[in-house]
């Protein structure tokens, strides 16, 4: 495994290599991640994985200052994969230059986290571009537990590179919680409560029916739940998958959940 810690170690490694699988992380691997580089593992010549903790898609400083960041461990576990590249680039390695026209994204997706997350998808669209654009990798792995950002990101990159995005299904611990970096910053009763809450959504899925109005079912779920763990729920929605528009239809169709356990944003979607 070789450690590039900057452009000229990347531009140098990836000399006329081809068939190279990226998985952009931002560190604090878990076993999500694993899954998605693994998958690189099995279907790319050659795996990078990126760690870079991206300051522009932060809405909050205390957020950024508070994302768990553990990269000694980080390259003990990717020794271990014997992944090829790990890629450590420094604000100015990706932010080497100014973008001519600022990425926006369209108004019927301010939706979901993009409508309380205000500048965060821009960030993260740009750093993927930008990212995409010095590593030029044939496949790029993502989770699903980032939906959102997998629809937006998949759909930028699609129209200005030639990656193929390959979306991979969410890893969930045996609690049913969905494994995140920031489940590092809960504590065992948070964790607990979290758990109680996925599962008792998982089950109303469950129930749900043809002819239900799913979403009305939500609107009254939303301030049961709330009430019930004492969690403050941004947004709990059924939304189709393939255009994340509002659905009624139970083929297609994802439960999305953002709420707050004290001052730790959570975010799913089953």
């Amino acid at each position: 495994m070789k450690i590039l810690l900057n452009n000229d170690d990347l531009n140098e490694a990836l000399y006329n290599v081809r068939n190279v699988g990226f998985v952009p992380t931002m560190g604090s691997i878990h076993r999500g991640h694993l899954s998605l580089i693994k998958r690189s593992l099995n279907e790319c010549n050659r795996t990078i994985v990126s760690i870079f903790v991206n300051p522009t898609q932060f809405n909050n400083k205390n957020d950024f200052k508070k994302y768990p960041r553990n990269f000694k461990n980080d390259l003990i576990i990717l020794k271990k994969l014997k992944i090829d590249f790990v890629y450590f680039p420094s604000i100015n390695d990706i932010y080497s230059y100014k973008r001519p026209t600022k990425i926006k994204i369209d108004k019927k997706n301010i939706i979901l986290c993009a409508k309380f997350r205000k500048g965060h998808f821009e960030g993260v669209i740009d750093v993927m571009d930008r990212l995409t654009g010095l590593i030029r990798p044939k496949k790029i792995f993502m989770g699903e537990k980032d939906y959102q950002q997998l629809y937006l990101v998949r759909k930028y990159l699609k129209k200005h590179h030639i990656s193929k995005i390959i979306g991979c299904k969410t890893i969930r611990e045996k609690n049913k919680l969905a494994l995140s970096s920031r489940n590092l910053l809960l504590s065992k009763t948070q964790l607990i409560k979290a758990s109680k809450l996925i599962k008792n959504l998982m089950n109303i899925k469950k129930k749900f029916k043809k002819k239900d109005n799913f979403n009305n079912i939500l609107y009254y779920k939303k301030k049961e739940l709330s009430k019930l763990y004492n969690v403050k729920i941004e947004y709990l929605e059924f939304r189709n998958i393939k255009n994340l528009k509002l659905s009624n239809k139970l083929k297609n169709s994802k439960i999305f959940l953002a709420y707050y356990l004290d001052k730790v944003r959570l975010i799913d979607n089953f």
